[in-house]
C-alpha cells in the first residue's frame, strides 16, 4: 500500500518521495481551506479532521502527504529491546503509527545521552475527553520505560486566540485540565506542567527562543502551513513560535539549565505535525537539535470515525466527568454502530468492526490483545 503511494507521490506533489521529508507545500488540504478538499478526500490539519470514510483517515496516505516514516515491526522491535519492556497496546496496535527521527532517540538512550519528552494540551473546555487521554496516556508510558523529564504546555494563550473566552476562563480551564493530566501518574520529580500566560513571562530563556523561532519564519510560511488569512489577528500568526519553543532545552533553564544540544520526543496526534514540521526547520538555524516526534491516530466521535472527538459537540464525546449512567447513555443514543441492516444479515456476517465506535474505543482502552481478538469474532 505505501509503495503503490509513494509511486504516486510525485505526481500528486510534483516532488520525489522523502521519508521525514514534508512536502514543499506543507498544508493538508487544498490552500489551508477544509471547504475546498474534495468530499472523497481527508483533510487534517490542526483545527479540522475530516474524511468521507466510516473507516476514518486513510493513514498511510497521510504518512507520505505529510513526509514522515511509519513505525514498522522493525521499530517496535527495537523499543521493545532498548527498554526491555514489552510494548505500549499504542505501539502493538498501531494506534501510535508514524514518526520523526525516533532511531536517533534510541540511538541516544542506548548511548547514555539524555533527552526529554514534550506534549501539551490546549485547554478549551473545563473537562477534558478520552480523546484527549490518548497522549498522556502513551507519554506516562514512555517517562516510566525511559525514565526521563517531561514537560507539558498548557497553551491557554491559543485558545484565548482562536476561542471566544476571556483570558481568565482560558487559565482556568488550564488549572482544570491539569488536574486530569496530574491523575494520569507521572513521576512528579520529573514532569513540569507550565501555563503559557503564566510561563513566557518568568521565562527569559523561554521567550527568547519564541523571538528566534518568529525571527526565521516568514508571513508566507505560516500562511502556507497552517491557511491564516489577512483577517486573522496577529496573535494566531506569531503563535506557532509558542508551541515551537519547548522543542528546544534551553527554553527551560531550571530543569536543563542553558543546555542547547538535549533532544527532544514529543508524542502528539498527527494533527500537530504542521507545528512541529515547521520547528524542525527552523531548529539547525538556531542551534538546536531537531525535535523527534511519535503520532498518533485520531480518537473517533461518537458518530463515527468521520471526524475525532471534539469537546465544542458535548454529543460527540465522553468527558472524564461524565458519570457511568451519563456514558452509557451517550453510548447507546450516538455512538455509530457496526451491526448490519437486518439481524438476518448480522447473524450471517456479523457486526463491522472497522466502523463500530464502540469497538474502535476497546482498541484504545482494552489492554489484553486476546480478548480485543475474542471480542471481533464474536461481534
Amino acid at each position: 500500500m505505501l509503495l503503490s503511494l509513494k509511486m504516486n507521490y510525485k505526481t500528486a506533489m510534483g516532488e520525489e518521495y522523502k521519508a521525514g521529508c514534508p512536502p514543499g507545500n506543507s498544508t493538508a488540504g487544498s490552500n489551508g481551506d477544509p471547504d475546498a478538499t474534495k468530499a472523497s478526500e481527508d483533510f487534517v490539519d490542526p483545527w479540522t479532521v475530516r474524511t468521507s470514510s466510516a473507516k476514518g483517515i486513510d493513514y498511510d496516505k497521510l504518512i507520505v502527504q505529510f513526509g514522515s516514516s511509519k513505525i514498522d515491526k522493525e521499530l517496535i522491535n527495537r523499543i521493545e529491546r532498548a527498554t526491555g519492556q514489552r510494548p505500549h497496546r499504542f505501539l502493538r496496535r498501531g494506534i501510535f503509527f508514524s514518526h520523526r527521527d525516533m532511531n536517533q532517540i534510541l540511538d541516544a538512550y542506548e548511548n547514555k545521552k539524555p533527552f526529554y519528552l514534550y506534549t501539551g494540551r490546549g485547554p478549551s473546555s473545563e473537562a477534558m475527553h478520552l480523546g484527549h487521554l490518548v497522549p498522556f496516556i502513551f507519554t506516562k508510558w514512555l517517562q516510566d520505560v525511559f525514565d526521563v523529564p517531561l514537560v507539558i504546555q498548557m497553551s491557554d494563550d491559543e485558545k484565548y486566540l482562536w476561542k471566544d473566552l476571556t483570558l481568565e476562563q482560558a487559565y482556568s480551564y488550564t488549572v482544570e485540565n491539569a488536574k486530569d493530566i496530574i491523575a494520569c501518574g507521572f513521576d512528579v520529580n520529573k514532569t513540569f506542567i507550565f501555563s503559557d500566560l503564566e510561563y513566557m513571562g518568568q521565562s527569559p530563556g523561554f521567550y527568547k527562543n519564541v523571538v528566534k523561532i518568529q525571527k526565521h519564519v516568514t508571513f508566507n510560511q505560516v500562511k502556507g502551513i497552517f491557511g491564516f488569512t489577512d483577517s486573522d489577528c496577529i496573535g494566531k500568526i506569531s503563535f506557532p513560535a509558542v508551541q515551537a519553543a519547548p522543542s528546544f532545552s534551553n527554553s527551560f533553564p531550571k530543569i536543563f539549565r542553558d543546555r542547547t544540544d538535549i533532544q527532544c520526543l514529543i508524542p502528539c496526534a498527527i494533527d500537530q505535525d504542521p507545528y512541529f514540521r515547521m520547528t524542525r526547520d527552523v531548529a539547525p538555524r538556531i542551534g538546536h537539535p531537531k525535535p523527534a516526534l511519535l503520532h498518533s491516530t485520531f480518537f473517533p466521535a461518537l458518530q463515527g470515525a468521520q471526524t475525532k472527538m471534539s469537546a465544542s459537540d458535548p454529543n460527540s464525546s465522553i468527558f472524564l466527568t461524565d458519570t457511568a449512567k451519563q456514558i452509557k447513555s451517550k453510548v447507546n443514543k450516538h455512538a455509530f454502530s457496526g451491526g448490519r441492516d437486518t439481524v438476518e444479515e448480522h447473524r450471517q456476517f456479523g457486526g463491522n468492526c472497522e466502523v463500530d465506535v464502540s469497538f474502535m474505543y476497546l482498541t484504545f482502552f482494552l489492554e489484553d490483545d486476546d480478548s480485543l481478538e475474542q471480542i471481533r469474532k464474536v461481534s
